[in-house]
């Protein structure tokens, strides 16, 4: 839209914006633009787009889980909760968590019930970190860590991981990092975008140098429940471990809960009392709402989780033999709900593969340089949508590869 030359705001509005660009600090001034946001900005100005780009569940949560939220309303519960949480959703994710990685929590100090995990790991950092210390985290990244260990005032080191390697952090890449300055090791198994896990002996092997390095261990383990072979295992289960690491976990994934914005972290209880002063000056509590709903999904929605499980292992199954069927060089993901295939034989960036993907197919992905450096060449493809979605988007690049790619394409070298 053209303004009116008579625009009374012309001429006022930019000078102000740049008036006041100087009071912006200059570690926020400096961050960039989260690369999924602006991508994403994109996608809804536009119209017929099948998306694989944003992580969450394509299914509704759970009916159970949303009778309870109407319930609470209608019962007039809408006020503020504990700043740790109700007691008694502390004592379902105490007993959860048990279940899923064979770890105790005292629910009355060691847990803190958080507005999504992406919460609670702010409030970690700035619990823990002095200005100058460093983070380690393995590369390509869920896109919230570097700019997180920034605004805690810290330093973020990367870990590069390879395709070669399925993108799996090794024992001794982590042990190349460790060097003095350095305060804490951030895990994300199943990770954000790869889908790789650390295996068991490399976990065993990191415990080890986390221990004669004296780091803290931040897990962020959100996608615990979506494994396909290999069961999760939590490094706060190895021995000597629980007592230094804090573990991250919520509803949003597994059980399709994103828009409830429920999360947790568990681990030692002076961090937890540490992160409770930032979280009760800040947010004060997650909504009450959410945490009646999230006690019933604990308590009662074990059977929905484990059926989407199988959903997603199914999808998983069908966009990997896909893509690879398009010569895309993709590994099986062992756990969340994203392939991260590459495009280098097809020879365009990261950014240009997805921009004219989804301008001239309509199907939108994200480009791994949204996730760090190391990862250009690469997309992010979410297995999440449903079947049917999921099905049209590969029919759709199945045209638009042959009209685009027809004597580029190169053998599978994924398993």
């Amino acid at each position: 839209m053209i303004r009116p030359a008579s625009d009374p705001h012309e001429g006022k509005i930019l000078p102000f914006l740049s008036s006041a660009e100087p009071w912006v600090a200059r570690h926020v001034r400096d961050l960039p633009r989260s690369g999924i946001r602006d991508f994403f900005d994109l996608v809804q100005s536009m119209e017929g787009i099948v998306s694989l780009g944003i992580g969450e569940p394509g299914e509704s949560t759970p009916w159970n889980i949303r009778e309870q939220a109407i319930f609470t309303l209608e019962s007039g519960k809408t006020g503020y909760t504990s700043n740790l949480g109700l007691l008694r959703l502390r004592r379902a994710i105490s007993a959860y968590m048990e279940r899923l990685t064979g770890v105790r929590y005292d629910p009355e100090e060691q847990i803190l019930v958080t507005v999504g995990v992406s919460e609670a790991l702010d409030c970690a950092l700035r619990a823990i970190v002095n200005p100058g210390e460093q983070i380690l985290y393995a590369e390509p990244s869920y896109v919230a860590y570097a700019p997180g260990i920034v605004l805690a005032h810290g330093v973020p080191i990367g870990i590069p991981t390879r395709f070669e390697d399925e993108f799996r952090l090794w024992a001794k890449a982590v042990e190349e990092k460790a060097k003095p300055g350095v305060k804490a090791l951030l895990l994300n198994s199943p990770a954000n975008p790869t889908g790789s896990i650390v295996g068991a002996g490399e976990l065993e092997k990191i415990a080890a140098i986390a221990q004669k390095e004296n780091w803290v261990v931040l897990s962020d383990e959100i996608y615990a429940e979506l494994t396909y072979g290999e069961r999760h295992r939590s490094i706060a289960s190895l021995p000597g471990m629980k007592e230094r690491t804090i573990v991250f976990n919520g509803l949003s994934k597994a059980f399709a809960m994103t828009g409830f914005r429920l999360g947790w972290a568990c681990g030692p209880a002076p961090v937890i009392a540490a992160m409770v002063k930032i979280h009760q000056y800040s947010m004060l509590c997650a909504s009450i709402v959410s945490q009646e709903a999230g006690i019933e999904a604990l308590e009662h929605g074990s059977a929905e989780v484990e059926a989407m499980q199988r959903s997603y292992q199914r999808k998983r199954n069908f966009l990997w033999r896909s893509l690879t069927a398009l010569d895309f060089p993709c590994h099986a993901p062992q756990g969340a709900f994203y392939l991260f295939p590459s495009i280098v034989p097809f020879g365009l960036s990261s950014q240009e593969f997805a921009l004219r993907l989804l301008r001239e197919a309509r199907v939108a992905v994200v480009p791994g340089t949204a996730f760090g450096a190391s990862g250009e060449g690469y997309l992010r493809c979410s297995f999440s949508p449903r079947m049917a979605d999921l099905e049209e988007a590969v029919r759709r690049m199945s045209r638009w590869m042959r009209a685009n790619f027809p004597g580029k394409r190169t053998r599978v070298t994924g398993r």
